[in-house]
């Protein structure tokens, strides 16, 4: 099938070409894409931060429509309405525990361009092979991807405003509601109100949470998280945020959430807990090396620093419970869009790095 997609060639630079995409084989389907988020891990696979081989489609927040199924796939019929949600192998210890955010086969499923077969799924009219990013590449109008990894939405919705939940809120919510799990009265701190950030203070007020702190350096953002959920906002730029952490908790905040991926910030986060306190990395820093003094910070107060993948989730029981709240008006990530045609990609990916729109999403 022929379809127009946004082709990364060449370090920082992307345009829309014809391209091939095959049949689906046992285990895929094909998705015809409604629309797909503009994410900063793409900017970053496209500026060569993350290397990608080329050509690729990059894109991994896509939503779409089911058009048509490979053999031995159950669950799903031509029609459905799906999100496409990260990789993952499926037959790794991980991926058997239910832990599919932590796959043995990670980084290839996501960076190498290919699906769990092998096979780059996308050529052009030369039949040369591009490749899929996160084994989706949803900047293009039909995509190829392995089942397991598409989520039915069975809700009302429009699932064009959902585009989100594949990656950045699935990230965001996750950290809070399945690593932190937050009692009820908590108190927690969440370092930079972009998408993922965003989605944490939202997944904080619906874990009962009695402070949820959002800090940034963007006065709009902090004033967008208290109508998103936020209980107080720290401007770390007019104040040492750590200080204004703990006197807001009277003492510490009882888990954060980091996701600027600053070094100093991430000091920050771990600096601002109570004993016992712990901090969820979201983000990848821009430094090999981040100076942290770890003993004196980990070890006296017994606070934790966790990595975590995707928002430790299980995509196919945990989406669609974002998409419930969602429903429900507990989760208005649909507050955090703003539309663009696909082929004014260049915009869309402006607006992202400059921070003027927290989610972009192409539209196709």
């Amino acid at each position: 099938m022929d379809a127009l997609a946004i082709v990364c060639r060449e370090e920082g630079r992307m345009a829309v070409e014809k391209i091939s995409v095959a049949e689906p084989k046992s285990g895929q389907l094909r998705v015809k894409i409604l629309a797909c988020g503009v994410c900063h891990t793409d900017s970053a696979a496209r500026a060569g931060i993350i290397p990608v081989p080329r050509p690729v489609v990059l894109g991994h927040e896509g939503v779409g429509i089911v058009e048509s199924i490979g053999a031995g796939v159950r669950g799903f019929e031509v029609g459905d309405r799906v999100i496409i949600a990260f990789p993952s192998c499926g037959h790794c210890q991980n991926c058997l525990d239910g832990r599919p955010y932590a796959c043995e086969e990670l980084n290839r499923l996501f960076f190498t361009g290919e699906l769990e077969g092998g096979e780059r799924p996308y050529t052009n009219e030369k039949g040369e092979a591009i490749g899929a990013f996160f084994a989706q590449g949803s900047f293009s109008q039909y995509v190829l991807c392995d089942a397991r990894n598409a989520v039915p939405v069975r809700e009302e919705v429009d699932i064009t405003l959902l585009c989100s939940l594949a990656c950045g809120v699935n990230t965001g919510a996750g950290a809070v509601l399945n690593r932190l799990d937050p009692k009820p009265g908590d108190s927690v701190a969440v370092f930079g109100c972009g998408g993922v950030g965003m989605a944490a203070i939202m997944a904080a007020r619906i874990a009962g949470c009695s402070k949820v702190i959002a800090v940034d350096v963007v006065r709009e953002r902090l004033e967008l998280a208290l109508e998103l959920g936020a209980t107080d906002a720290v401007n770390s730029a007019e104040c040492d945020c750590v200080e204004k952490i703990k006197e807001i908790t009277g003492g510490g905040a009882d888990g954060s959430i980091e996701c600027t991926g600053v070094p100093v910030v991430v000091q920050a986060a771990l600096k601002c807990l109570a004993r016992c306190g712990t901090c969820v990395l979201c983000s990848v820093t821009g430094e090999a090396e981040v100076p942290i003094a770890l003993e004196p910070m980990l070890m006296n107060p017994s606070v934790t620093l966790a990595g975590l993948t995707e928002g430790g989730s299980n995509p196919a029981t945990f989406l669609p419970r974002l998409v419930r709240y969602y429903k429900e008006g507990r989760l208005p990530v649909d507050r955090l869009v703003e539309f663009y045609d696909f082929r004014d990609f260049e915009r869309a990916f402006e607006d992202s790095h400059s921070g003027k729109v927290i989610k972009p999403v192409l539209k196709f």
